[in-house]
């Protein structure tokens, strides 16, 4: 009789970790609790799934928040250039973009689900759809089999635990295999939101709703502690503020979340003495008009008001009769907006969640947990996360292939 292999989770980790075992000739059995597979990879990088990146390891590692070097045997055994030529052995064909982001050519997320799809079939892996798995039957320290949530139990001598975090949870990803883990005996780290938008404090915010800024640089402080810069693009809304540099910063906070603070700097290209000489060109310019009128050259009309407020220069006065003091105190303002912040979003809206099973608990080099044997884990089930940038598809493959290899 074959080994038999039950994975659980259908996403990319329990896909790779299934299709890898059955390809060793094993029994696989997939429960997945949806009707389809991949239904978070579908949803990815907004339809197009990047699926990696292209930079070298160590820079991989160095996207990665939480416990990277637990990756260390993950990563190199299948790397991101395994994981393209793997896709591309299934006719996907990929390619690089800003940031080494690597994407499907064709930009379609479906295509990375369909693949992998294809790769069960072909290893001959049996999928069990509608199938949520309650509980990991255990005796003398040994998985023996798992019980459904109709009552069936299904013997199996290997179990894959792939089950994600609490991130989308309208994908499954509902905290069943944290569950699971702790009847166990594992430890799981607190789940905690991670590349989620800011709750921020100040009300003149909402006022800015909808506006996008390009080309900006928010700094995250901790009591008068800079943790992290990022230049890039972010967007106001109704409860504070979003956009990549945004859910990249929030990966870097832990609770109590007030304790940070934001800055935002409007003008990073520009030294301080080089936008007071802007600005003296555009006063200079509008000499004429009042405060609030001379700034649409400089910035987007929306922030305009705000920046006058925040200024304390009233907007009615004319450009030249502002003194140097109030235009050096303007200069600073637009270098060091600060934001107070209040909360994270909740962990539902999170791209990852951060926490999960004890990376202490595992053989890194096995997936396999150091309590229960015979029972592995791969994927965000694990107290891994990393940036946004296709880092944390690659630590669900790179996993879910270390525990089909291994189990």
């Amino acid at each position: 009789m074959k080994q038999r292999v039950l994975v659980i989770g259908g996403g990319a980790a329990g896909m790779m970790s299934a299709g890898i075992a059955a390809q060793r000739g094993l029994d696989v059995h997939l429960f997945e609790k949806n009707d389809k597979l991949g239904k978070k990879i579908f949803i990815s990088g907004k339809g197009r799934c990047n699926f990696t990146n292209a930079s070298d390891i160590t820079t991989i590692m160095e996207n990665i928040i939480r416990n990277p070097y637990f990756l260390y045997s993950a990563l190199y055994r299948f790397t991101n250039n395994d994981l393209i030529e793997f896709f591309n052995k299934l006719g996907v064909r990929s390619k690089i973009e800003r940031g080494n982001r690597v994407f499907p050519k064709s930009d379609k997320s479906n295509d990375i689900v369909q693949a992998l799809y294809k790769f069960l079939m072909y290893n001959g892996v049996t999928i069990h759809f509608n199938q949520k798995v309650d509980r990991v039957l255990v005796k003398n320290n040994k998985v023996e089999g798992i019980q459904l949530n109709s009552g069936e139990k299904v013997k199996g001598e290997r179990i894959i635990i792939a089950t994600g975090g609490l991130s989308y949870p309208k994908t499954g990803s509902t905290g069943d295999g944290f569950k699971m883990a702790k009847e166990l005996g594992h430890h799981i780290i607190k789940p905690l939101p991670s590349l989620v938008p800011i709750v921020i404090h100040e009300k003149w915010v909402k006022d800015l709703q909808g506006l996008s800024l390009k080309n900006i640089e928010m700094t995250l402080w901790e009591k008068n502690k800079k943790i992290k810069s990022e230049f890039g693009e972010m967007i106001f809304t109704h409860y504070g503020i979003s956009g990549p540099i945004i859910l990249s910063l929030s990966a870097h906070m832990s609770p109590p979340y007030s304790k940070y603070l934001l800055s935002l700097n409007l003008k990073p290209a520009l030294t301080q003495d080089q936008l007071d000489l802007r600005l003296q060109k555009d006063f200079k310019k509008y000499i004429r008009k009042q405060f609030k009128n001379s700034l649409e050259d400089l910035l987007p009309k929306k922030i305009i008001p705000i920046i006058i407020k925040l200024s304390g220069i009233d907007g009615n006065k004319f450009v030249h009769q502002i003194t140097k003091k109030e235009r050096e105190k303007l200069v600073h303002l637009l270098q060091n907006i600060n934001l107070s912040v209040t909360n994270l979003r909740p962990i539902s809206t999170a791209i990852v969640t951060a926490g999960g099973i004890d990376t202490r608990e595992i053989n890194p080099s096995t997936m396999e947990s150091k309590l229960i044997k015979n029972l592995f884990f791969a994927g965000e089930v694990i107290d891994i996360d990393g940036l946004t940038g296709g880092f944390n598809l690659q630590i669900a493959f790179s996993t879910g292939y270390l525990a089909g290899i291994n189990c």
